[in-house]
């Protein structure tokens, strides 16, 4: 047991967490720029680097893998899935599914107007709208290069939860109507679903890295400095005070906060790393990483053009009671994973 223990440690630490580059980055600081890590400024331009390149190198490899996965199910033959199971089966289905595609909720978006417009029930759309940006295989394993398993973990079944109450609660409400009628009326063609070959499964995937990439390298910039200048240049009692656990709104302010943002996963993490290390409750910073990837403001306006207002106000309520009831949920229970 020790031995296996030993090595998933190793494994962690040199795959996910990346300590050899940790290491490296530490010595191009120090020698090259002559700067130590535990100033502000060679602190911040360490984790700047060390961040960036550690979370483009997981997410080039994961999403490779997970888009390999991913080809086995194109939209068509995730329609066919999903159209003969209904009720919270239905629910925790398109919720599964909505890991295994990743996308950002802006990018969730069309699949969900695809899903809706071929019939399928408006709760394993919601569960799987709601699922798809907040929760993915790549997102998993970049979570626990940060965090370490157990909030990964937390952060995935969570999410999933979320997903399912989310989409069951808005089918029970019988909201269908409360779509706009143009995408009920596009019309859906049932298109035989072509087998891909080894080959062009390998150049999708390639496909995906490239294009993921390319939509979000801004933002995990942007992230990563963020992340910096947290880390380094403002004061723990600052955080502490603000959102620290001392604070009973700490949840409600980051949910706020997070709610503007425009990013996906993967643009938030180097935020959510630093300000857990400045001491701030697991449970608040599962909140602002669940308010940016699931109610961003910018996705909110693409979905009020698919849903009219009523819909999208029960949808934006759902899912932020839901995100608050955890954020307080796992800070009172933060003991379990410190």
């Amino acid at each position: 047991m020790n031995i296996i223990a030993q090595t998933f440690n190793f494994l962690n630490d040199q795959l996910l967490k990346m300590s050899w580059l940790y290491k490296l980055v530490q010595s191009i600081v120090e020698r090259v720029f002559g700067l130590s890590i535990e100033g502000r400024l060679g602190g911040s331009i360490h984790f700047f680097i060390y961040d960036t390149i550690k979370i483009f190198i997981l997410l080039s490899v994961l999403i490779y893998g997970i888009s390999y996965i991913q080809s086995y199910f194109p939209p068509e033959r995730t329609r066919k899935i999903l159209g003969g199971i209904k009720g919270i089966k239905g629910n925790i289905l398109g919720a599964l599914l909505g890991t295994i595609t990743p996308f950002c909720s802006c990018s969730s978006i069309p699949i969900f107007i695809g899903f809706t417009s071929a019939g399928l029930p408006i709760g394993i759309t919601f569960s799987f709208l709601i699922s798809s940006p907040l929760v993915d295989l790549a997102s998993f394993l970049l979570l626990m290069s940060f965090f370490g398993a157990k909030i990964a973990t937390a952060y995935v079944v969570v999410g999933l939860v979320l997903a399912v109450i989310g989409g069951t609660l808005i089918d029970k409400l019988g909201l269908e109507e409360h779509v706009e009628g143009y995408v009920r009326e596009i019309e859906s063609v049932d298109v035989e679903v072509e087998e891909m070959t080894h080959k062009q499964r390998i150049s999708y995937s390639k496909g995906q890295v490239k294009e993921i990439i390319h939509r979000v390298w801004l933002y995990v910039l942007i992230g990563v400095g963020i992340g910096a200048a947290i880390h380094n240049w403002i004061p723990q009692s600052v955080i502490e005070s603000v959102i620290g656990e001392n604070n009973p709104f700490a949840v409600v302010l980051a949910t706020l906060v997070g709610i503007p943002m425009y990013a996906d996963i993967f643009g938030t993490l180097p935020i959510a790393e630093a300000l857990f290390a400045k001491g701030v409750g697991v449970g608040t910073v599962l909140s602002f990483m669940m308010a940016v990837t699931a109610l961003s403001l910018p996705s909110m306006i693409m979905l009020s053009k698919v849903v009219k207002p009523k819909l999208l106000g029960v949808f934006i309520g759902i899912v932020s009671v839901g995100i608050l009831i955890i954020g307080y949920l796992f800070n009172a229970v933060s003991y379990f994973f410190i």
